[in-house]
């Protein structure tokens, strides 16, 4: 190095060059909270008026998917779409570790005292634990269908236990309810649903797409 390098000058200039680039490297820094801020700001504006509920209409008017998975209570026995009832039911999506089904739990029940006829996907879950989970709270289900590996609930729709999904006779899905069921939605919206489902049913008619629209929007 040369005798010129090491000159108060050359030290001085050296430390305003550091000094630069650190202020530089600073602002950089600043701007990147900023330049996040802004991006989200642009999603939440191109979200604006789009409806939020895209995932639960792409279960609806379709049927059933095609299954083959064991019954919970004997797992030597497989079920398919042809074990389903030929009366409108409900298809509940459910799981012992799920905290909201447990809350669900006794208005399922309920309904069951009520003549609803429910089928029930245990989503996977440890089969001891959904067992045991059923004898402590009672079976509400006229059958549960072991889902292990939860692909058949994906098929289906599901974004998150608990869902329940109002099939008809004729193994269309109708209706999908978000969340727990309880007395609100069950009068709001699942009882008149089932109401035109089972009067069609009774006809032996195919329920008319008016009246389901109405119904079991």
């Amino acid at each position: 190095m040369s005798q010129s390098d090491n000159t108060p000058n050359s030290q001085q200039s050296n430390a305003q060059h550091r000094k630069m680039t650190n202020k530089k490297q600073l602002k950089v820094w600043f701007l990147v909270p900023l330049i996040v801020f802004l991006g989200l700001i642009v999603m939440l504006y191109m979200r604006l008026g789009k409806p939020t509920d895209i995932v639960a209409n792409m279960a609806l008017e379709r049927p059933v998917p095609a299954f083959e998975l064991p019954l919970l209570s004997d797992t030597s026995r497989i079920m398919t779409n042809d074990n389903l009832p030929d009366k409108p039911f409900l298809m509940n999506i459910w799981g012992s570790w799920c905290p909201t089904c447990i809350i669900e739990h006794p208005f399922l029940m309920e309904l069951e005292e009520r003549g609803v006829n429910l089928v029930g996907v245990n989503y996977k879950d440890d089969i001891g634990d959904a067992l045991s989970y059923l004898n402590r709270g009672g079976d509400p289900f006229s059958m549960s269908i072991q889902d292990l590996s939860g692909q058949f609930a994906l098929d289906l729709g599901l974004t998150g236990a608990p869902e329940t999904f109002i099939v008809d006779g004729d193994g269309i899905i109708r209706q999908h309810i978000i969340g727990e069921v309880n007395e609100a939605n069950w009068q709001e919206r699942i009882m008149p649903c089932l109401m035109v489902l089972n009067e069609a049913n009774k006809n032996g008619n195919s329920p008319d797409p008016s009246q389901v629209g109405e119904a079991c929007k």
